[in-house]
């Protein structure tokens, strides 16, 4: 009877890769890290399964993910979601800041009121008060892009250097 599993760096975004964790039923702890998962990410029901991690993957859709987690392992205790584009980092995106972080896990709580640890940090008493009262209004709402913006949009660059400093010739030597 395995309790601990981990299928970190495997590389795949197949969603057979997983099928066969139903037989795992007593699993305790999961690790998933480092893989190609995304929004489609289907897991089967592990009733016992108290710790999740997900870190490095290409999860997007948090409340998809939160949804099917609250329906398939209601025991869970501790999840990691660094790494993906659904949990905000500031040192990753200059577009997040720590508020963006605080709304994610605020709204994360809501969804999940069982964790006691969320992306390595103990779950608080307040950031549970928090989520009790304002986790719902905590989701992060995307615009939906359609393809005719993909195309119309230019293509941008970015790079650490001042704009005087990216031409091959403004070099000093």
């Amino acid at each position: 009877m395995e309790k601990y599993l981990s299928l970190s760096s495997n590389h795949s975004s197949n969603k057979r890769s997983l099928e066969g964790l139903s037989a795992f039923r007593s699993l305790e702890e999961l690790i998933l890290d480092n893989n190609l998962l995304g929004d489609d990410l289907v897991l089967p029901g592990l009733p016992r399964l108290h710790t999740l991690t997900l870190n490095k993957n290409r999860i997007t859709d948090l409340e998809c993910l939160l949804d099917h987690l609250a329906e398939v392992t209601p025991a869970l205790e501790y999840l990691s979601l660094l790494g993906n584009v659904a949990c905000p980092n500031e040192l990753v995106s200059l577009e997040k800041d720590e508020e963006d972080y605080k709304r994610y896990r605020c709204f994360v709580l809501h969804k999940l009121p069982n964790l006691k640890f969320l992306d390595a940090q103990k779950v608080t008493r307040r950031e549970r008060e928090e989520a009790l009262v304002r986790g719902a209004f905590m989701k992060v709402v995307k615009p939906k892009v359609s393809s005719e913006d993909v195309a119309a949009s230019p293509e941008r660059h970015y790079t650490p250097l001042p704009s005087a400093s990216r031409e091959l010739t403004s070099h000093r030597v």
